[in-house]
């Protein structure tokens, strides 16, 4: 929200400096943004009247002009400014002033006519970007006034980033009361005469969606002159506040919309068939938009609309075909409260934010209807002339928001602030609020204004209170707090310490957003059924993961198109999933997912490189496993996942569980993520990897370890794991160590087979091991595996 400090001013004026005010409203929780001067630096730039006005004799886009600027004589200038006219007023540069960028203006003659100066635009004096023509300054501006003063220039731009629940301070009386409130000062609004009913013409009004509109009320002005120019004090004041002059009527809703914080809309009344009618859109319902843009309505949109079409999206943006334009004389002016439920994400689903639907999605107080029509009437009356009609109102008791009653107790207020705050300072700062505020014997009975949707119970109030009292004012007192040595399960194995193995392995932690695309996520796992957001930040995260994989591989498409090919990436996060016996029927599990893309090294001369494969991910998921200290409860086993490649992908089982997938990614994907390269994931759960078996100490054996080599011939399809496993339950004592330590196909290995080496360690902890024993270990190992997976030993 940008506004004006002078136009803040206007309305309360406490006797505090500029930066006084603006770390005030920062500390009041209105964070100030940006601070904007409303001009650059200039001097010497005065109140002109062109007396004389005439074609350059020798160009034609060229003016020659004659300004009177309290001189003695009239001074000469060449201007090209199309809107140069005789009698205007205009800011004139004169001989020695100095604009913004240090440009100093001196004699000249332009095409073989002097110019002792220069007439000026918005741009030229810093204000705007607006180059479109020459300053025009009101009528009634005294010749030779320093337009800096004439104008306010010395006023600033406050920039305010405005949190969610403070939609009562988007506008300036709002704000207003803040500033009051924060210095015990009194308010003091603009008052205005009403302007006098004329007509007795009504427009019907038929509200069939009242809990989405409780309140709409509706004015006809006739005989408007829309041609009518936007006076120069209200151009600067939305100039100021960050919005552009359009025309006269739009000009006049979006002040009443900055001065009260409440939207309104004007309708050329002409284009009006029959009554209005408030209610939701119809199936295939169409409606171009003031921009053009055409757009097709959903079912669960409130329109605006009259007895044959839509008009307008209700609280959002208005129609072309109602809109007013330079040929409107007879307006249906709008000003109405709408649910922010019924407004919320509406908006956005159509692509659109705009400064109404910002405002009613979090809430428009509910009773300031009738005011702001009655100020935008005036100013339309004033400024474009017309006859005025009485107020029509559509209005539903039930369905308006009633304001909150909260009892806000003395001790909870003090334990929560931690200090205690006189009862009367604490009365008057909810009163100075706009509460209404009853004295009980435990605290006060509130109840809140309609203009906070905020305060809704007890520890809002509490906050109120700490903010006008000032959390500077309140001490900064340690709280006493006994110290306890927390107990620590040594089976418990740390978060951290998955992180500390991942990093040291060359991945970065990467956090994703839990809200993901529907349609990405769909791909990966069609199977899924996600949760869907009601009121998404974007369309494309609108949807509740169910994997960490939709975050990470998008992260990793922005990495590649930044070039940076070699991507390890690793992320914990939760998961969300339907489940009936959960809380709330949402199951939340959290989760360890990784991926890895490019080489397996980074290009060094003394390296042999190559791209990534599924053992290298599979290595580095196994480096994690052996922290539970637990290998033999761990198991691969070939498995296909609608994200993996069918060939090259395997379930991961914790004591016959299952507990996650890993694989490469299934090339079908690499398109609709923009992936290059083949990539590899896994995914587990954490809980499954959240504990570890306790080391115990043993006696190193003494005696030698015998190691022997066997390599079996089997089906190429056979997993090597199921033979290392088999091999270490049948092995028995004397087998202490086991590995695989080569895989061969080709040239005397039958077509369908592969070679596996596995090299064995046997030994005794109480005696040297006889050869016999030795060769019959063996014996019963070769002869178990060539029974259990039809093997043979490699000649």
């Amino acid at each position: 929200m940008k506004f004006s400090e002078a136009w803040l001013r206007e309305w309360v004026n406490p006797e505090i400096t500029r930066d006084a005010l603006i770390h005030q409203i920062t500390m009041a929780g209105l964070e100030v943004d940006e601070v904007i001067p409303v001009a650059g630096k200039f001097t010497k730039v005065i109140v002109g009247e062109v007396v004389e006005c005439g074609p350059h004799p020798n160009a034609d886009k060229l003016q020659v002009t004659k300004i009177n600027v309290g001189y003695d004589q009239l001074i000469d200038i060449v201007c090209g400014a199309k809107n140069c006219r005789l009698g205007l007023k205009v800011a004139v540069a004169v001989v020695g002033a100095v604009l913004p960028g240090d440009f100093e203006i001196k004699e000249a003659e332009l095409r073989g006519q002097p110019s002792s100066g220069m007439l000026c635009s918005e741009s030229e004096l810093g204000m705007s970007e607006n180059s479109d023509g020459i300053l025009e300054l009101p009528q009634a501006a005294p010749v030779g006034t320093c337009v800096h003063k004439l104008l306010h220039l010395d006023d600033i731009i406050i920039d305010v980033d405005l949190t969610a629940n403070r939609a009562d301070c988007l506008g300036i009386a709002g704000l207003a009361r803040e500033v009051g409130v924060l210095n015990s000062v009194s308010v003091t609004e603009p008052t205005w005469e009403n302007a006098a009913v004329t007509l007795s013409e009504q427009v019907a009004l038929n509200v069939q969606a009242p809990d989405a509109c409780p309140r709409y009320l509706g004015r006809v002005i006739r005989g408007i002159n829309q041609q009518a120019k936007t006076p120069l004090w209200m151009v600067e004041k939305l100039r100021r506040c960050g919005v552009r002059s359009v025309d006269a009527v739009v000009d006049i809703t979006q002040y009443v919309l900055l001065e009260f914080g409440h939207p309104m809309h004007a309708f050329d009344l002409d284009k009006l068939e029959g009554g209005i009618e408030v209610r939701l859109a119809q199936v295939d319902e169409k409606l171009t938009l003031l921009d053009g843009k055409k757009v097709n309505l959903n079912s669960d949109t409130l329109v605006i609309a009259d007895s044959q079409k839509a008009l307008a999206i209700a609280g959002i943006f208005g129609g072309l075909d109602s809109g007013v334009s330079k040929g409107t004389t007879n307006i249906f002016l709008e000003s109405a409260f709408f649910a922010p439920l019924a407004i919320a994400g509406r908006a956005r689903s159509y692509g659109l934010h705009t400064d109404a639907s910002h405002r009613y999605e979090r809430g428009v107080d509910p009773v300031l209807q009738t005011k702001a029509m009655e100020r935008a009437t005036q100013l339309l009356v004033s400024i474009c002339g017309g006859e005025v009609g009485p107020i029509t109102e559509a209005y539903s008791d039930q369905h308006i928001p009633t304001q909150a009653t909260i009892t806000l107790r003395r001790s909870k207020l003090d334990r929560l602030i931690g200090i205690s705050i006189d009862s009367d300072r604490v009365t008057t700062i909810l009163t100075q609020l706009g509460c209404d505020v009853n004295l009980t014997t435990e605290g006060w009975d509130i109840i809140a204004p309609s203009y906070r949707f905020d305060m809704e119970i007890e520890e809002d109030l509490i906050e109120e209170v700490a903010r006008v009292y000032g959390y500077d004012n309140i001490p900064n007192v340690a709280p006493l707090a006994s110290l306890i040595m927390a107990s620590h399960n040594e089976a418990r194995l740390k978060l951290s310490k998955v992180r500390d193995v991942l990093v040291g392995r060359e991945y970065q932690e990467a956090i994703t957003y839990s809200f993901v695309d529907p349609d990405k996520q769909l791909k990966l796992h069609p199977e899924a059924d996600a949760l869907i957001l009601p009121n998404p930040i974007s369309k494309d995260m609108s949807a509740m993961r169910v994997s960490l994989w939709t975050g990470l591989l998008e992260s990793v498409s922005k990495n590649q198109k930044r070039q940076q090919n070699r991507v390890r990436l690793f992320e914990t996060g939760l998961r969300f999933t339907k489940d009936e016996n959960a809380e709330n029927g949402i199951r939340q599990e959290e989760m360890l997912s990784a991926v890895i893309v490019g080489d397996l090294n980074d290009e060094h001369w003394d390296i042999a490189t190559r791209p990534v494969d599924f053992f290298d991910l599979k290595a580095d998921l196994q480096a994690l496993l052996d922290l539970c200290a637990d290998a033999s409860s761990f198991e691969f086993k070939a498995e296909q996942h609608s994200a993996l490649h069918p060939g090259q992908s395997a379930g991961i089982y914790r004591d016959g569980k299952n507990i996650g997938y890993i694989g490469t990614l299934h090339p079908s994907l690499s398109k609709p993520f923009a992936l290059n390269g083949s990539v590899i994931v896994f995914e587990i759960e954490l809980a499954h990897i959240s504990t570890r078996k306790l080391p115990s100490a043993g006696d190193i054996s003494k005696y030698p370890a015998n190691h022997r080599d066997l390599a079996f011939v089997v089906d190429e399809q056979l997993n090597a794991g199921n033979i290392l496993k088999f091999i270490e339950e049948i092995g028995g004592t004397q087998l202490v160590g086991i590995n695989l330590f080569d895989v061969y196909q080709g040239q005397g290995v039958e077509k369908g087979k592969k070679s596996l080496a596995i090299g064995l360690i046997l030994q005794d902890t109480t005696r040297t091991l006889e050869e016999q024993e030795i060769a019959d270990n063996v014996t019963k190992i070769v002869e178990a595996v060539s029974n259990k997976f039809n093997a043979s030993l490699r000649d």
